[in-house]
């Protein structure tokens, strides 16, 4: 099959398994974020995964070439990303294995049965209100913005899609990590394992990991600070040895 690029789209390659992914520069690419989250969450073989707000897919192609996922679902709103991320699916010929549907994170469960995924996933936005300047793209803003939907929005979905004992695997940003776990607990997906991401050594931390269970009961585990760069951009050891960089 012979897959089509739109204007100023192009092919970058994933590094695993020979899989790419259709981009567009200009709208939005997906970033370390992404694929962090991707090698963080735990998918057990014949696993049902759902990736909620998927962009242009790059957590469905990364979770398929690193685990042995039944079937990976993703949503997303945007109608030009969710393009993108079918036809990237095709030109992996993934399409028995992923499927991706065009429609609300918010309102997931009109598309998805209850309690039916053993795994979801999100890289949701980040910034409420004034944090930080708004794009005045729209999908760079819708990305990056809680223009569409909340933390609040993702993870009631998130609940209610999963089975008891699924697992809610989500990056976010550290200044509202209280909030992530007050609506999570709100929510009974008990927060079990978290990683604080720095960019150096030294710095302060700029991404968080963070893992919940349906129905969990208390008990958190806080894995090891997992620093990206050792110097300007020179990945760690780490970084280059877990996620192939």
């Amino acid at each position: 099959m012979v897959i089509q690029l739109k204007e100023n789209e192009r092919i970058d390659d994933l590094q695993r398994n020979g899989y790419q992914i259709i981009q567009n520069p200009d709208k939005f690419c997906f970033g370390m974020d992404a694929v962090l989250l991707s090698g963080f969450v735990r998918v057990k073989p014949s696993a049902t995964v759902l990736d909620m707000g998927t962009g242009t897919g790059i957590i469905p192609l990364l979770v398929a070439a690193k685990t042995q996922a039944s079937k990976i679902c993703a949503i997303e709103i945007q109608e030009e990303s969710a393009d993108m991320a079918r036809r990237s699916v095709q030109l992996n010929h993934l399409e028995t294995k992923i499927e991706i549907v065009t429609g609300d994170l918010k309102e997931a469960d009109q598309f998805f049965d209850a309690a039916s995924f053993d795994v979801i996933t999100c890289n949701p936005p980040y910034m409420i209100g004034q944090h930080g300047q708004i794009n005045p793209d729209a999908p760079k803003a819708i990305a990056r913005h809680e223009i569409l939907c909340t933390l609040e929005d993702v993870v009631r979905m998130a609940a209610k899609l999963l089975k008891t004992g699924g697992q809610f695997c989500m990056v976010h940003r550290p200044f509202r990590l209280a909030e992530i776990m007050t609506v999570m607990t709100k929510y009974k997906l008990e927060p079990k394992r978290m990683q604080l991401v720095y960019p150096y050594v030294d710095k302060e931390p700029n991404m968080v990991l963070i893992e919940g269970c349906r129905g969990g009961r208390p008990r958190m585990t806080v894995e090891k600070p997992l620093i990206i760069f050792k110097a300007p951009n020179v990945y760690t050891d780490e970084i280059r040895d877990t996620y192939r960089f």
